[in-house]
């Protein structure tokens, strides 16, 4: 086990703040790419007025922002949402066989 495996990230930012920082991203890329809010919206198939609210405020549908991400080829990163656990070797397969359930907790 590396040292980073024993590091335990403690996230402060809460929901509001990083659907923030998400749309400011965009908002990045969108002017990297020199286009105006209407561009990206036409480009996107996303409503100019919701888009113009997505950078205002972070709020939008994952489906529209799957279409903002496709629209600015930044599809990859979009997909890393939730991604599997990657293992390293097989003796890290070995020791995860039969300790993961296959349901989540009851509260």
């Amino acid at each position: 086990m590396s040292s980073t495996d024993t590091i335990i990230q403690i996230n402060t930012e809460s929901p509001n703040q990083i659907c923030a920082s998400v749309a400011e991203r965009v908002k990045q890329r969108r002017l990297e790419l020199n286009l105006t809010q209407e561009g990206l919206s036409a480009r996107s198939d996303v409503n100019l007025a919701t888009y113009r609210k997505f950078e205002r405020t972070g709020e939008i549908s994952l489906r529209n922002l799957a279409k903002i991400a496709l629209s600015l080829n930044s599809i990859d990163a979009f997909q890393l949402l939730f991604e599997q656990k990657q293992y390293q070797s097989i003796n890290d397969v070995l020791n995860s066989v039969g300790t993961q359930r296959k349901r989540g907790k009851k509260l």
